[in-house]
């Protein structure tokens, strides 16, 4: 039978040809066999031999690296070209053989280019018309994602550049500030500077200065944009707020993206791939903000389908549609611990419901930075707040927290649906938690770091708080010790509460807890407005702390 023998001969990127050729010829002895294979070794390694003096003295005569008949250097020395038609085993031994006996160490040969291995020659910018040069940041020359397109934000790449420059300098002046205030008295904290007193009321006057509102013009400008753009591109925001304030947001922006660009080239942000952009999730259809680590065959769909009681997740609507037909839930597992109105609070054990548990972990990285469980999801209790209407009870948020905190944690993670944001719902989870470490007697704290939106919460949930306190107070003398006790809250939080509203003095020697009253005034008139829907109610727990598990 004729053996088919591959040809081996180089290619531009150091690649073997898929060549082949018949070997038709046969021998009828063993002995003609072997003569001839070892004439042919004896000959190409000669051949070998020769063609690598001969590059030896071309390099001596000419700089310029050989060239493959492709026209590119070859990259290692495997690339050489054997011009043999039938190359065996033993022949690539001689090969070697022969470039080791010859030096074959060939210097000239320029090294092959390497990119960043995040670096892909195919991305480009998603907005429309955008070439991808240039960076928000203005500290890189091209882009692929919206957050740091000049042209969707409505820039240039110059103006960029020189946004740039100007932004450094300030943080040039903050850092030497920082550096001279280093050298105050431990209880430097307590009372701004001279410094940061000026910078207040330079803040104060610049925004007075922002305008009532848009005139025609303006508005008819804003329209036009809207209009043409639609949502390529950034609506226009000039003239919306302060100068100042709008300064700041352009600044969070520039370091969002440069965030972004940093995990981009470290590899951890893929753009484009395996990102779930929007969920559709009853009747809303959400946008996602951090990537979660669902399965990569839906992760790369790009949208994706969950049924808002269960919290399934499906690859189309249809699929979502079949379930939502057989589905049994209308509310999430474990016991109704509290219930208000259409507000209802269920306990759920990631232990005897972990598949539920582990979606909702899944669900809740899509919107939390900082999330990191998702699997072990065992150790944790789940504290999930629904709202009730005719068809179910729907998410609004949750927290979970361990069932036994060495550190008195009384919430592990925290998250209100962006669908019920700014209505109150994420003060009540917080309310909420702080009810439970009540009943069980224990100081709480949330676990640290807290994301962004979870800081602030805190942050005015510990300052209505600490208000209420004092102005049901009516006795001349007040402990922190007893703040704590009261309230549960845990007294490092409150130190920092008080500092931040500048109600703790030190004076002889001492700490004093100033009762600010046009503090407690400005509260009562914002709680009067308010209204109380948005409270928990105590008696309106029917909950035992669990025993040890």
């Amino acid at each position: 039978m004729p053996r088919r023998k591959r040809n081996t001969g180089s290619s531009s990127d150091g690649t073997e040809d898929s060549d082949f050729s018949a070997d038709l010829e046969h021998t009828d002895s063993s002995e003609s066999e072997n003569t001839r294979r070892n004439t042919r070794l004896t000959r190409s390694s000669v051949r070998l031999r020769q063609s690598s003096q001969g590059l030896k003295q071309g390099a001596d005569q000419d700089e310029t690296p050989p060239r493959t008949p492709t026209g590119n250097a070859p990259s290692s020395e495997s690339d050489i070209d054997v011009s043999s038609a039938n190359v065996s085993h033993d022949e690539s031994l001689a090969k070697e053989l022969s470039l080791k006996d010859s030096g074959s160490e060939l210097p000239h040969r320029p090294k092959r280019r390497r990119f960043h291995e995040s670096y892909n020659f195919n991305m480009k910018c998603p907005t429309p018309g955008c070439n991808s040069l240039g960076h928000l940041t203005g500290k890189h020359e091209r882009h692929f994602s919206i957050s740091g397109c000049p042209l969707y934000h409505n820039l240039s790449a110059d103006e960029c550049k020189v946004k740039a420059g100007s932004r450094d300098k300030p943080v040039e002046e903050r850092t030497l500030s920082h550096r001279q205030d280093e050298n105050r008295h431990s209880t430097r904290h307590q009372t701004p500077t001279e410094r940061q007193m000026q910078y207040k009321e330079k803040v104060t006057e610049m925004r007075k200065k922002r305008n009532s509102g848009l005139l025609k013009e303006q508005k008819d400008k804003h329209m036009d944009h809207r209009q043409t753009h639609g949502g390529s591109r950034e609506p226009m925001l000039e003239n919306i707020t302060s100068d100042y304030d709008l300064e700041l947001f352009r600044k969070a922006q520039a370091r969002a993206s440069e965030d972004l660009e940093k995990l981009r080239m470290q590899g951890e942000v893929a753009e484009g791939s395996n990102m779930i952009k929007t969920i559709v999730f009853g009747r809303y259809e959400l946008d996602t903000w951090y990537h979660s680590p669902y399965p990569e065959e839906y992760a790369r769909l790009g949208r994706l389908y969950m049924c808002e009681f269960c919290l399934k997740y499906m690859k189309s609507q249809t699929i979502l549609r079949r379930h939502m037909a057989k589905c049994v839930w209308k509310h999430p597992p474990g016991d109704e611990i509290y219930r208000k109105g259409t507000i209802s609070v269920f306990e759920v054990d990631g232990k005897k419901n972990k598949i539920y548990c582990q979606n909702l972990c899944l669900l809740a990285k899509l919107f939390l930075d900082h999330k990191t469980l998702y699997y072990d999801v065992e150790p944790f209790l789940f504290y999930v707040m629904t709202e009730a209407d005719n068809t179910g009870c729907h998410l609004v948020g949750y927290f979970s927290k361990e069932k036994n905190s060495f550190l008195n944690y009384n919430v592990s993670c925290i998250l209100t649906m962006p669908q019920y944001m700014r209505q109150g719902f994420g003060k009540m989870l917080i309310d909420f938690s702080y009810l439970l470490s009540k009943v069980e007697e224990k100081v709480g704290s949330p676990e640290r770091p807290l994301s962004d939106l979870g800081l602030i919460s805190y942050r005015s949930y510990w300052k209505e708080v600490l208000l209420r306190y004092l102005h049901n107070f009516q006795g001349k003398e007040v402990s922190i010790k007893e703040i704590s006790q009261e309230t549960a809250v845990n007294p490092v939080d409150i130190v920092s509460t008080l500092q931040s509203l500048q109600m703790l003095k030190y004076w002889k020697g001492k700490h004093l807890v100033l009762k600010r009253q046009d503090l407690i005034d400005d509260w009562i008139a914002k709680e009067s407005k308010r209204g109380n829907s948005k409270t928990i109610d105590p008696a309106a727990l029917k909950w035992t702390p669990p025993k040890g598990t």
